[in-house]
């Protein structure tokens, strides 16, 4: 059973849970109920900017018949006068039915869900993990591949900051996908994540340029450098800008690949491949809306 549950990390769901997870969210796509969360509160609890993650939450929350409060700057609430996070999510869950949390430090979610009885999900805290994100990541390669079994995906851009691909290298590790991880040496994959890989006996490499393995994958998972975490200002100027996505690249990719990114994208990929047959990322930020929903209404018990 879902109800209530907290979803701190990908890791908390099996592959079969994950996999519920996405057909209610399919079937939410296909079949909209307005009405399944009447009645039902959400907290919005947004301690870090946030534009698809906070806005596909409360979209799902209010098209499934329920309602929204919370906050979209820290800066607004007690945390300014010195109230502990266990503080404010305590008091915050004897208000609603479900708390959405989004914080800058890692293991935040954690702190918080046990803070109260009421289900907690990560919105993403810090450079850690992102599981809804992921959640909506699996959906996505479902729908545009017809399968998550056997794949290839790559993961391009900061993988030592960027805690979608910490937490989707984990979940597609129970899909037998083959993984690539192309970064600069200063922001590869962190080892922790690697160890469970090796652990799951997950086949993954390392790789400095696109093109050595883009005639090999079906999805090209494209990041951001993650600016605001990286300690050295400077640091960061020296891996601006090494990956860019064209068109001219894609010629040597498979017809049936497709490019996915978390956004907000900087220079990442190129306007010019937006109405390109490769891209897939706008439908994927769309796709945030169903899979948030499904996690909603099984979490709040509307969903079996």
């Amino acid at each position: 059973s879902f109800k209530n549950r907290d979803i701190i990390s990908i890791e908390d769901l099996t592959k079969e849970e994950i996999l519920h997870v996405l057909d209610q969210a399919e079937e939410l796509k296909r079949c909209p109920n307005p009405k399944l969360l009447l009645g039902k509160l959400m907290a919005s609890c947004f301690y870090e900017p946030s534009t698809r993650t906070r806005l596909s939450f409360e979209a799902a929350m209010h098209k499934l018949g329920g309602s929204v409060i919370g906050f979209s700057d820290g800066r607004n609430t007690s945390d300014r006068k010195g109230e502990s996070l266990h503080d404010s999510i305590k008091v915050i869950g004897q208000y609603v039915d479900a708390i959405v949390i989004r914080h800058p430090l890692e293991g935040s979610a954690q702190w918080a869900a046990e803070s109260t009885n009421k289900p907690v999900i990560n919105g993403g805290d810090g450079s850690n993990q992102h599981p809804t994100q992921t959640l909506l990541d699996l959906f996505s390669i479902r729908e545009c591949q017809g399968s998550l079994e056997g794949l290839s995906i790559a993961m391009v851009g900061d993988l030592r900051y960027g805690r979608t691909v910490h937490s989707l290298a984990r979940a597609c590790s129970k899909f037998s996908m083959r993984q690539y991880f192309v970064s600069p040496p200063s922001l590869e994959m962190p080892r922790s994540v690697c160890d469970d890989l090796k652990h799951d006996q997950v086949k993954f490499s390392f790789h400095r340029k696109i093109e050595e393995i883009l005639d090999r994958v079906d999805v090209l998972y494209v990041t951001r450098i993650q600016e605001e975490r990286f300690p050295d200002f400077s640091e960061c100027e020296d891996v601006k800008g090494l990956f860019r996505v064209n068109n001219e690249l894609l010629k040597s990719a498979k017809a049936s690949l497709k490019v996915l990114h978390p956004l907000p994208r900087v220079d990442e990929i190129a306007t010019e491949v937006d109405q390109g047959p490769h891209a897939y990322y706008f439908e994927q930020a769309e796709n945030g809306l169903y899979v948030r929903q499904a996690v909603l209404g099984l979490l709040l018990g509307a969903l079996d």
